[in-house]
């Protein structure tokens, strides 16, 4: 975990709060108490700039590059005046450089695994796995999901074959019949052979 995403988990502890606003500040970022932030926070670039709304929850492994910024899309009402109600970014999310996400009304998600590009401005919620870039930001793709660590291993195809089948398919029919043809043919043989001679013995002359 870097600097600032430690310093920004520890903003609500009861005697380092002060301290730890004031050296985000350093670094320009600001992150209310108020804010929800899960475990697992990502920051790259120390995070210059970025800048979280009050009513915003992060989920977890959720990834923030510099200049992000989310908020409400009418700075110009007060605050109890606004109809912006939250701004949820799930799981896995990824804001890039310079991206703001920017609520009109009620609640916007960031869908689970969304990215949202570099200086996109984004007013609308995402569905999960997207990716949206421009301004106003929309969608321009999907990207692929990773099984999480609980999903189960894809069974290779050697585990799914019996090998007790495998050796009842391979074993050769053919070596079966012939040992049976050739043990016909030495009984048939030995028969012949004691018929011929039974019949080639000689007997000598009787006296």
């Amino acid at each position: 975990m870097s600097l600032v995403a430690s310093l920004i988990q520890r903003r609500r502890h009861p005697l380092l709060r002060r301290a730890v606003q004031e050296v985000l500040a350093l670094y320009g970022v600001e992150v209310p108490a108020a804010a929800e932030v899960g475990p697992g926070l990502v920051v790259f670039h120390r995070g210059f700039g970025t800048v979280l709304h009050p009513y915003t929850t992060l989920g977890a492994g959720v990834t923030l590059y510099n200049g992000v910024t989310i908020g409400r899309a009418d700075p110009w009402v007060p605050q109890e005046q606004s109809l912006m109600e939250r701004v949820v970014v799930e799981d896995g999310a990824v804001l890039c450089s310079g991206a703001k996400v920017l609520c009109k009304r009620g609640v916007l998600t960031v869908g689970r695994g969304t990215v949202v590009g570099a200086n996109a401005v984004l007013t609308t919620s995402t569905g999960p796995y997207e990716i949206w870039a421009g301004a106003p930001a929309r969608r321009i793709g999907t990207r692929a999901q990773l099984p999480g660590p609980g999903a189960e291993p894809v069974p290779d195809a050697t585990d799914a074959t019996d090998v007790t089948d495998v050796t009842d398919v391979t074993a050769p029919a053919e070596p079966l019949e012939t040992a049976g043809q050739d043990s016909a043919r030495s009984t048939e043989r030995a028969t012949s052979t004691a018929r011929d001679g039974g019949s080639g013995r000689s007997s000598g002359p009787v006296t």
